[in-house]
């Protein structure tokens, strides 16, 4: 006989936001066989802010441009940040956050991909308390630095 795990309020909340994250991550302008990577910052259960990776206001993306820098250049994953066009998801989420005058402070990032170690120092100094992410980030810099600061750092399951 099997026994079914009871899901927590938690749980429950962190699915949902994850598929918000998801979503947005389609909103990328980023190639596809690249990351398309969303982002949502929530407190007390509300979505405050969202945010995908893609070119900077007013920058063409690469999407529009026909290739990616990063791919002509043969920049491996996790290195490099600087050259790219396209800003961060969770970059974008807390910058949306102070054009908007909203306090993320104590606030939860839910990111469809670990967040990289620049991303990390924005979440460390914005005041986010957790983190939930899906897929995993060549960055163990990164997960160091949220350890350290205290940053509570979850995993998601995929429960479909």
């Amino acid at each position: 006989m099997e026994v079914e795990k009871k899901v927590t309020n938690t749980e429950k909340w962190d699915k949902r936001f994850m598929d918000v994250a998801k979503l947005v991550a389609t909103w990328s302008s980023c190639f596809q066989e690249n990351r398309q990577v969303g982002a949502v910052i929530t407190k007390n259960n509300r979505i405050l802010t969202t945010g995908y990776n893609g070119a900077s206001s007013g920058i063409v993306s690469c999407k529009e441009r026909g290739s990616c820098l990063r791919r002509e250049l043969n920049i491996e994953s996790g290195t490099r940040h600087e050259i790219c066009y396209a800003t961060h998801a969770e970059q974008n989420a807390i910058i949306q956050a102070g054009k908007m005058g909203i306090c993320i402070d104590g606030g939860t990032l839910y990111c469809t991909h670990q967040p990289c170690s620049i991303c990390a120092k924005m979440i460390i100094n914005s005041g986010i308390k957790r983190i939930v992410f899906s897929e995993g980030y060549p960055d163990d810099f990164s997960l160091k630095m949220l350890n350290e600061a205290g940053v509570e750092i979850c995993k998601a399951e995929d429960k479909r």
